[in-house]
């Protein structure tokens, strides 16, 4: 299927052709048009529909369970996590990255490299 961002698209508000561009928000590559006359800016609707579930899960508390197996102890990831990393379901039984970054924070890395690139 092709996409209509291959395109030229016009501008509705001043009906100028629109040019290129790319915007980088939090990790993410967002492809996107802009009018040279009024700088209307008009995101690609997949970049922009996982730009903005990101941020519903960015804002979203997770309770999770800490658990001992083994001599190890182990966290529950959410699924919904999971999902939204469909590279994750690929890797899954792969290593990641765990750091203690301060007292009281623990980060983990499931990849080297941004979103989208």
């Amino acid at each position: 299927m092709e996409d209509i961002f291959n395109n030229t698209i016009l501008c509705n508000q001043c009906q100028e052709k629109t040019n290129d561009l790319t915007v980088f928000k939090e990790g993410f590559r967002l492809r996107a048009k802009k009018c040279p006359t009024c700088n209307k800016i008009i995101y690609h609707p997949v970049d922009l529909t996982e730009y903005t579930d990101f941020n519903k899960l960015k804002h979203k508390e997770f309770q999770v369970k800490l658990r001992m197996v083994g001599n190890s102890y182990t966290v529950s990831i959410p699924r919904e996590i999971i999902e939204f990393h469909e590279e994750l379901n690929k890797e899954i039984d792969k290593l990641i990255k765990l750091s203690l970054e301060e007292p009281g924070k623990l980060s983990l890395f499931f990849n080297n490299f941004m979103r989208r690139f």
